[in-house]
């Protein structure tokens, strides 16, 4: 359908993938899974076979700009929105739905990061393509839910309730929203079997999320609404570059969906990881017999078991005696890190960058 569109959000910093992603080259522009395409390379691939390439936009940090058009060959130099500065989802997806409104009054669009990994491409195809008849349709905000496998808590959660309405019966209402919850909470979601993982990926047409942003962060709107003039035209990055900083630094989750009187979620089976660890890429890995991903001719392990290695091929790593462990060394910089300390990757980076310089981070 021609008034069909996908807007990948290519923008973070990936710092829990700290030493392989660093600010100057983040996760979503590395082939961190050893597949011969970056993880932006995939989303935009997938998404290719639900949408025509010239209405997949890309939304980034400026300085990725140029990254991004190397990275896609095939997509519109114009379709590649940049940010000044990072400002979370919600300023990202305000500004491309204010794009998208004007140069289409009649938009209806797929979000997704650029960053996830989806095995079962044909599933993810049919699921988004019963997401958008019905948001083409219907003014509603629709989310995408996954099915759990396990008590995450790096995850967010989403219960619905399942009650009579006009969509298809796949379709569920939303009853809350529940943001990473500790282990025992999260067993007991699972429990109830009326739980998804919030995977961050949503669908709505232009029409429904603005008057959404209208209602509940109506300064933002105000803010894109008065330059809806230069947008889409020579004035734009002046006009986003003055008024980017004056957005709130604010998830779509907590500024609009949370606030929603009704919000629906369709749930989807198909293979999804959002890559936001080192132990998402240890679970999606072939490993040994004693459990060791990322091994190559050039790593010697002895005694050791349930470890995850990246270590450039031109490097002898002779390791003994290591249990479930992080061993990941890129360029200058070396991580050495227990698995169940993974979430403190982030304070390590900081630490990196204050005691030693941005250069290293």
């Amino acid at each position: 359908m021609k008034h069909n569109y996908a807007i990948i959000m290519a923008g973070g910093v990936g710092s829990r993938f700290w030493p392989t992603s660093t600010s100057r080259r983040p996760k979503q522009f590395l082939d961190i899974l050893g597949t011969g395409e970056s993880l932006l390379q995939q989303t935009f691939r997938r998404i290719s076979g639900v949408i025509p390439n010239e209405n997949i936009l890309v939304v980034t940090k400026s300085d990725y700009t140029e990254l991004c058009a190397q990275q896609l060959p095939d997509i519109l130099v114009d379709n590649i929105i940049s940010e000044p500065i990072r400002r979370n989802t919600a300023p990202c997806i305000a500004l491309a739905a204010f794009k998208l409104k004007k140069r289409d009054p009649l938009a209806n669009f797929i979000i997704t990061p650029a960053d996830h990994l989806i095995t079962n491409e044909s599933e993810f195809e049919r699921i988004i393509n019963l997401g958008l008849v019905t948001t083409f349709s219907n003014n509603i905000l629709l989310t995408i839910g996954i099915s759990p496998r396990n008590p995450e808590t790096g995850y967010g959660y989403i219960q619905y309730k399942t009650e009579d309405h006009k969509f298809d019966q796949e379709i569920k209402t939303v009853k809350t929203f529940t943001e990473k919850p500790e282990l025992e909470l999260a067993k007991s979601f699972l429990a109830t079997g009326e739980f998804l993982w919030n995977s961050g990926i949503f669908i709505w047409n232009a029409n429904a999320i603005l008057s959404a942003f209208e209602k509940h962060m109506p300064d933002l709107y105000g803010l894109f609404d008065e330059g809806w003039e230069k947008l889409n035209g020579p004035e734009e990055e002046a006009f986003i570059e003055a008024i980017y900083s004056q957005c709130p630094n604010e998830s779509i989750d907590f500024g609009i969906l949370e606030k929603v009187a009704q919000v629906f979620v369709l749930p989807g089976d198909f293979g999804w990881s959002d890559l936001g660890s080192w132990g998402a890429i240890y679970d999606q890995s072939q490993s040994d017999n004693q459990g060791n991903v990322g091994l190559t001719d050039n790593i010697l392990p002895y005694n050791s078991s349930g470890n995850i290695f990246s270590i450039p091929k031109d490097i002898v790593a002779v390791i003994d005696g290591l249990e479930d462990f992080i061993v990941v060394q890129s360029e200058k910089r070396l991580l050495i890190c227990p698995k169940e300390n993974e979430q403190k990757i982030k304070q390590f980076v900081t630490d990196v960058k204050v005691k030693l310089g941005e250069n290293l981070v």
